[in-house]
């Protein structure tokens, strides 16, 4: 079995790396940039077109208010680029947000702010995938056809990529991202210098349609309440800030300062693809509507449900290259392709929150370590696992799915910010160096600042996008506290059961006598064997067991045991239902009842294989025994292998990997000389 699984892993992911190669897995800036920064980058490619979708309620004539809308987003983002340039500082152990709000609020917020987290980190797969497919769709139909199936697809392809270990899934991930970034940047100037130097009007191609307003000149809170939600939507952009915060520890030397260069970087070009993006929208003069085959109409005639609505990003690069062009097709490639790979900074934060959380005892312990790649193998196999149900349950539907989003990032922001706060308010109370002070109380302010900004919007989002979808962020966040609660006070029992007493126990005081049985089944090699080490063992008692299910077997067993000589005493239970587990299991418990201060073993054969196949004609019957001879306290459990000449076969495909030897191989010896003298038998059981 493990010859089958073991070359398809290895070309899938490719060779283990030892543990002291972990040094070679670290990113420098240039790389880590696609890997942390990839999903906010490529929000620009759908945060505008949500905020024109939610100002389209209102008609066109509310799309003046966009440009507002983009300088709140912008003054949003160097707010939380600021605030996060502190804590990759003052935290750079890569507990991010959650270790910020543990160790300064308490353990309550730091698993509220791992929900919301891990929640995030789900949902940023989900969207940027079902973005990516809808972007793709409009140049390939079969992509829109299959929307579902090619959306898993992604997921499963970019889960084997991000197996392969961090470095190379960031190697990978880097050159579309950058051709992105240059293909927007390339769009803003030449868009600026044809519609500004060039004096060329700039036409998308619904500038010729209209929107028929669901609300007709919306005024007061009204209007007010849509453009708090277009700004929510359009916050959209913020999402995978924190993800870098949370990585430190994946950037090479120096981490804390390397991490907060790449943190400016990242807002930089965020905010300036934003806005550009944003200022051509409205230049061209985009359309877009929430339900565009009703509400778009070409010479007064809806559109009908035969339309499919470009993305603005898409809508905008038509107007300024010329739609079908060189650099319009290579700009909608790589659209498509950084909105897949957007999906790589939840595949990095995600594991590795979740390995940190997994070390407190909030997740199991399986979590926490790494994989042959040295990459957080099971959370990242989670992470795929959790994403590819929300793309099936939604459809890939991005406009749905993105409702649910942005909840789970601002309490994480808020809470973070509030914590750092106190950070610096424990620390100025002992420091007494006048340039430490200033610094602190200037990072103090911003974080102050911060956290009033994401509170407040966060108020925000959760007023205008409560039933919009995200009552079920917050439900995912709900569930993920509950159960890691739950994790947490089973592991805090178990710790306190199994911790050592100061006085002895008596589950480990020696027991009074040792009594051991044999399993029996057949006369032969394996039952010669088990035997043969239970006389080793010297117990107070030793007998042999068997169970009655076949009358003539049992006889026969019977006269081979007495014509042998076998100085064992053998007892035969009788089943009149043909059971084998339960007649053992409840003999065993009448022995401990008998002597409670006596303990039993039970010695079980066993048949060593080298075929997955022969597991399953093997050792059943052991292996239930096992299971329930586990639950009975007092009871030790020995399995006593044998090789058959099968396992000659796994041992060879062992020994090309490793020197390895198969249990028991020792005393048994060669196979082609094994012996045939019975006064050194061995044991086994079918």
């Amino acid at each position: 079995m493990s010859k089958l699984t073991d070359v398809p892993k290895r070309i899938l992911i490719g060779r283990a790396l030892r543990s002291d190669r972990l040094g070679e897995t670290l990113l420098s800036k240039r790389i880590a940039l696609p890997v942390f920064a990839s999903d906010p980058l490529s929000s620009v490619a759908y945060a505008p077109g949500e905020v024109l979708l939610v100002l389209s309620i209102a008609g066109v004539s509310a799309y003046h208010f966009s440009p507002w809308i983009a300088v709140a987003v912008v003054v949003l983002m160097f707010t939380v680029v600021a605030s996060y340039r502190q804590n990759v500082h003052a935290y750079p152990s890569g507990g991010g947000d959650y270790e910020v709000a543990n160790t300064n609020l308490g353990p309550k917020a730091g698993l509220t702010v791992a929900s919301a987290l891990l929640v995030d980190y789900v949902l940023t797969v989900a969207v940027s995938i079902s973005s990516g497919v809808e972007n793709l769709g409009s140049a390939i139909p079969f992509v829109v056809e299959n929307k579902v199936l090619c959306a898993v697809a992604i997921i499963v392809l970019l889960t084997l990529m991000n197996l392969r270990g961090v470095k190379e899934s960031g190697k990978l991930f880097a050159i579309p991202t950058y051709v992105f970034v240059a293909g927007v940047f390339l769009m803003i100037v030449w868009g600026a210098v044809k519609g500004l130097l060039m004096d060329e009007t700039l036409r998308a191609p619904t500038s010729v349609y209209e929107i028929k307003p669901e609300h007709q000149g919306l005024a007061g809170f009204a209007l007010v309440f849509l453009l708090l939600r277009a700004f929510s939507s359009g916050c959209a952009a913020l999402t995978g800030v924190e993800a870098i915060s949370n990585g430190v520890p994946a950037f090479r030397k120096p981490k804390s300062r390397n991490a907060a260069t790449t943190l400016a970087m990242m807002g930089l070009l965020a905010v300036t693809m934003f806005c550009g993006i944003i200022a051509l929208a409205a230049a061209s003069k985009v359309r877009m509507a929430e339900n565009p085959a009703k509400d778009l109409f070409k010479d007064g005639v809806p559109v009908g449900e035969g339309y499919v609505q470009d993305p603005v990003i898409s809508q905008v690069a038509a107007a300024v290259f010329g739609d079908g062009t060189f650099f319009f097709i290579v700009l909608a490639a790589a659209t498509a392709l950084v909105l897949f790979l957007a999906a790589n900074t939840a595949y990095n934060g995600f594991p590795l929150l979740g390995s940190i959380l997994a070390q407190d005892r909030y997740l199991p312990r399986q979590l926490h370590t790494r994989g042959d790649r040295l990459a957080f193998s099971n959370g990242i196999v989670l992470l795929a696992g959790a994403a590819a149900l929300l793309v099936v349950v939604y459809g890939a539907d991005s406009t749905r799915l993105i409702q649910l989003y942005i909840v789970g990032v601002f309490v994480s922001f808020t809470l973070s910010q509030i914590g750092m706060v106190r950070h610096w308010n424990r620390h100025l109370r002992s420091e007494r160096d006048q340039a430490k002070r200033r610094h602190m109380l200037r990072s103090r302010v911003i974080n102050a600042f911060g956290a009033f900004f994401t509170g407040l919007v966060l108020v925000v989002v959760l007023v205008t996008k409560f039933t919009h979808g995200a009552w079920v962020a917050l439900l995912g966040m709900v569930i993920f506290y509950v159960t890691m609660s739950a994790i947490r006070r089973h592991y805090d029992r178990v710790s306190e059961e199994i911790s050592a007493p100061e006085e002895p126990a008596d589950d480990i005081v020696r027991p009074s006598r040792v009594h051991s049985i044999v399993l029996v089944s057949k006369i032969h090699r394996p039952t010669l064997r088990a035997l043969a080490y239970a006389k080793l063992m010297r117990s107070d008692t030793l007998e042999a067991l068997s169970v009655n299910v076949d009358p003539e077997e049992t006889k026969a067993l019977k006269a081979e045991w007495d014509r042998r000589g076998i100085d064992v005493p053998l007892k035969v239970l009788d089943s009149p239902y043909r059971e084998i587990t339960r007649p053992i299991i409840e003999y065993v418990k009448s022995r401990r009842r008998e002597s409670p201060r006596d303990a039993v073993s039970v010695i079980i054969p066993e048949y060593v294989v080298g075929h997955w196949y022969e597991h399953l004609l093997h050792n059943q019957s052991a292996l239930r025994l096992k299971g329930r001879l586990l639950f009975t306290n007092g009871v030790m459990v020995t399995s006593v292998p044998y090789q058959l000449e099968s396992s000659e076969a796994a041992k060879k495909r062992a020994r090309k990997r490793a020197d390895w030897n198969a249990p028991g191989s020792v005393r048994r010896g060669p196979v082609e000389k094994r012996p045939k003298d019975t006064s050194k038998p061995g044991g086994g059981r079918r």
